[in-house]
């Protein structure tokens, strides 16, 4: 840690091999997991490693440009591709690009998507056609992350949290999930639902709407909506996000999901 802050702080430390080496020994531990850009400390709270998130930036100044041929095709960029997914345990349909430096777990499928370098994407989750997963993202066990959802990423600034989607978690289709949002465990959000940190998540389900920001209550089922607002111009309609019910704790997660997607009549 120390070594990475004092190259951070001053990047021609980088000429030296002893502070390279540091770079790429941090860069080596999050590929296999062993070190997080953020972790679980209790439930609902992440702490946020931004010293790896410092590394990883670092990363680029010592990873030298280079070509590479999968033909047709040719690729140049400074940052190599995860290999041995046999031993990995991972599935990866032609097509799915994960670059080193990202954590997958096993039994993680992966269609025809993308997972960036400081992600952690933990077992058994899905990863959908077209979906990506961004810089740091935090996906958690179980999760399914349907075709064309795109999950945010963020290096900078150092203190900025990454997404996090914890375990359990359906995001349906095209949905996006940016700026830092924590999507709790269990949680269900409907097709094309887009949440930043400025989002309004309103929860209808009570005699009085409850607003949440930057955050989805866990075992949430989430659709997209929207709401007045006056400006100069006149009245128009801003999106937002409407919690409609909660998933069952009572129940297996596979039957509560069909359960809550059938209930509440949400499109995935």
């Amino acid at each position: 840690m120390n070594l990475i802050n004092e190259a951070y702080g001053n990047k021609t430390l980088l000429n030296q091999p002893v502070y390279a080496d540091a770079v790429h020994e941090v860069i080596r531990a999050v590929d296999q997991g062993k070190l997080r850009v953020a972790q679980q400390v209790d439930p609902g709270e992440w702490q946020i490693n931004d010293w790896v998130k410092k590394a990883i930036l670092l990363y680029f100044g010592v990873q030298p440009m280079q070509t590479w041929d999968a033909p047709p095709f040719e690729y140049r960029d400074k940052m190599n591709l995860k290999h041995d997914f046999e031993s990995l345990g991972i599935r990866v349909v032609p097509g799915a690009i994960a670059r080193y430096g990202a954590y997958i777990a096993r039994n993680v499928i992966m269609m025809p998507s993308f997972v960036n370098i400081g992600a952690y994407v933990d077992e058994g989750t899905m990863i959908d056609t077209w979906a990506t997963v961004g810089s740091c993202a935090q996906i958690g066990k179980g999760v399914h992350l349907s075709g064309g959802v795109g999950i945010g990423g963020v290096l900078e600034p150092l203190q900025a949290s990454p997404v996090i989607v914890e375990d359990g978690c359906f995001i349906g289709s095209r949905c996006i999930v940016v700026e830092g949002v924590v999507v709790e465990k269990e949680a269900v959000l409907g097709a094309n639902v887009v949440l930043t940190q400025s989002t309004k998540i309103i929860d209808v389900t009570g005699a009085a709407p409850l607003e949440y920001k930057g955050r989805v209550p866990a075992g949430s089922v989430v659709i997209p909506g929207s709401y007045t607002r006056k400006y100069p111009a006149g009245d128009y309609q801003v999106s937002c996000a409407l919690i409609i019910g909660k998933r069952k704790p009572s129940t297996d997660l596979k039957t509560s999901l069909n359960d809550a997607l059938r209930e509440f009549d949400v499109a995935v």
